[in-house]
């Protein structure tokens, strides 16, 4: 298996994991916030939508603005070869503020936001398809928290990014049999 099938691999297991943590939650349960503060399951599931299609399309904007000279190709950054654990650690605060293009917006109902999340996969896989092993370390577009990213660690983020919210799903939960 290609390194490239191997990310594309991970994301969607991780994605079918957080999918299916979420299949027996109800409407009321999913829109149930913890705090004022915090995200209900809704706005979780919306947020790692808007933030996996924008990854994705950035990586293929970019890509191709490489392939057909209107951008740069380089494998130098900061952040080269770092793993994504690294880079979480070194460019993000404790508490992070939500870019705007990926924050939750439309509210609306888990079920619809869960298959939209589902759906994703066929972009990806097609993203896998095009994406050639040799370009897995040039840059990719930035991040707008963490900075320089390179394909790789695009792909690693969006694995890393739907558990880190499944920890704050799996802690809701929790909370309606009185574990939280």
């Amino acid at each position: 298996m290609t390194k490239v099938a191997q990310l594309v691999q991970n994301v969607a297991a991780v994605r079918n994991e957080f999918i299916d943590s979420i299949k027996n939650i109800n409407e009321g349960q999913a829109a149930t916030k913890l705090s004022t503060e915090e995200w209900s399951i809704i706005d979780i599931t919306e947020h790692l939508f808007w933030a996996e299609q924008g990854a994705l399309f950035g990586m293929w904007k970019i890509l191709y603005a490489m392939r057909e000279g209107k951008a740069a190709k380089t494998f130098e950054s900061e952040h080269k070869n770092w793993t994504i654990e690294k880079l979480i650690e070194q460019t993000w605060k404790e508490k992070e503020i939500v870019p705007p293009m990926a924050a939750p917006r439309l509210g609306g109902t888990l079920i619809f936001w869960r298959s939209s999340l589902a759906g994703l996969q066929s972009l990806l896989e097609k993203f896998g398809n095009d994406l050639q092993e040799d370009e897995l370390r040039l840059l990719a577009h930035p991040h707008p928290i963490s900075g320089d990213m390179d394909f790789q660690q695009r792909l690693e983020f969006l694995s890393f990014h739907i558990k880190r919210h499944q920890a704050q799903v799996q802690n809701i939960i929790d909370s309606f049999n009185g574990h939280a």
